[in-house]
């Protein structure tokens, strides 16, 4: 696994993506401005940096800059932005970042800069890539379980060894509380514990899906990895 530096002055977006890539079995370090990234970057010489562009001190881009010109670009960087426009994904890349990511930035599209990011050679000569790429919609948090549940008339399978059967003779509340219960449990088992693997499969948000673990009364901590998320 990668150490990963985070820098954005915001603590939400900090805390975040810190939750999501430790989940994944990375080593999380976060600054909330430049002179922490600087400190940050000198002190642990990072595999990868996601680094915001609207900074209140120093801006990412002449962060970005500054680490080129002083031949400290060495690790692949991925620019964010909540107000990105195509005009700063290309000044982004132009000065050797590696993609660039729209905030709300979705689980599936930050897994997947980070993974590419990852797998890139250390090498400041590659071309940059086309910034047309990065003009996709906003990276939007998207939650596909919208509406009711259906619910099943036969027993539901849960794994080789697993069997549930619902009562469907009580209130539809308590009939699909039972049914959504035990289809997190079983995710959750499939996946070991990894809440971002089971946000991946079922569709949902984190926060959405740890609010609705917790609604449904969900034991995590035994399907916790090691003892860890």
């Amino acid at each position: 696994m990668a150490t990963i530096l985070v820098v954005d002055d915001e603590l939400g977006i900090r805390a975040l993506l810190s939750e999501i890539l430790a989940d994944e079995g990375h080593t999380i370090e976060l600054a909330e401005n430049a002179a922490q990234a600087r400190a940050c970057r000198e002190r642990m010489r990072p595999d990868l940096v996601l680094l915001d562009i609207w900074m209140p001190d120093v801006d990412g881009i002449t962060l970005l800059k500054e680490w080129g010109a002083t031949s400290l670009l060495n690790m692949p960087v991925i620019m964010m932005s909540g107000h990105g426009t195509i005009d700063t994904a290309v000044e982004a890349t132009k000065f050797g970042a590696m993609a660039f990511l729209e905030k709300p930035i979705t689980l599936q599209k930050l897994l997947r800069a980070v993974e590419q990011g990852l797998a890139k050679p250390a090498s400041r000569n590659m071309l940059p890539p086309n910034p047309m790429n990065h003009s996709e919609p906003g990276l939007t948090v998207e939650a596909a379980m919208t509406g009711g549940v259906m619910l099943p008339t036969t027993p539901l399978m849960l794994g080789p060894q697993s069997e549930q059967s619902f009562d469907l003779d009580r209130p539809l509340r308590e009939a699909r509380d039972a049914f959504e219960k035990s289809y997190f449990e079983f995710h959750l088992a499939q996946e070991n514990g990894s809440m971002t693997r089971v946000a991946e499969k079922t569709g949902l948000e984190r926060t959405h899906l740890y609010r609705k673990l917790k609604q449904l009364g969900v034991d995590l901590s035994r399907n916790k990895r090691g003892g860890g998320m």
